[in-house]
């Protein structure tokens, strides 16, 4: 068994060995992929770096003029308002005074359809009863005539009788 121990002990320092130069290797490797990733962030930094800075001056520079826009655009805001109400007062005001204009215009031409309306009723009054007078009338004196042609001579007939009590009745 004392040949065992020491093989072991053999192969433990073998194995120990081994895992330190894995470990080397890997110290390596890792200390070359550190120095290139910084070199690419220092790179990445320095290309990174000059629009970092512009857009920041841009900004800076832009914060005033939003600011004003912001400020202009409320202003405009704020006209457009009043000039919205002022048009509101004045379409309100023409219709109101436009409705105020239609209903007189209505009373003038009701009250002149009136006035036509009473004076053709005067006119039909005025002018027809006359004529209608006067046309019964002369209807009164055809059939005085008439009664007094058929007296003087003239034989009556039963047809004529009748016509003639018509003519008189309508007459009176």
């Amino acid at each position: 068994m004392p040949g065992w121990v020491e093989a072991f002990i053999v192969i433990a320092a073998v194995a120990i060995f081994l895992q330190m130069a894995i470990l080397m290797a890997m110290f390596f490797q890792m200390k070359t992929a550190i120095e290139k990733f910084t070199r690419i962030a220092t790179d990445l930094q320095s290309r990174v770096d000059p629009i970092l800075l512009r857009t920041s001056r841009i900004l800076d520079d832009s914060e005033t003029r939003i600011a004003s826009i912001m400020g202009d655009s409320a202003e405009i805001t704020r006209i457009a308002r009043g000039q919205a109400q002022k048009v509101d007062r004045v379409f309100t005001e023409a219709v109101e005074r436009l409705r105020i204009q239609v209903i007189r215009a209505d009373q003038i031409l009701s009250g002149a359809l009136e006035v036509v309306e009473e004076t053709g009723t005067k006119f039909r009054s005025t002018l027809w009863g006359p004529i209608k007078q006067a046309s019964a009338v002369m209807k009164g004196i055809k059939v005085g005539l008439d009664l007094l042609r058929n007296v003087r001579g003239e034989r009556r007939s039963s047809v004529d009788v009748e016509g003639l009590e018509q003519d008189e009745e309508l007459f009176i």
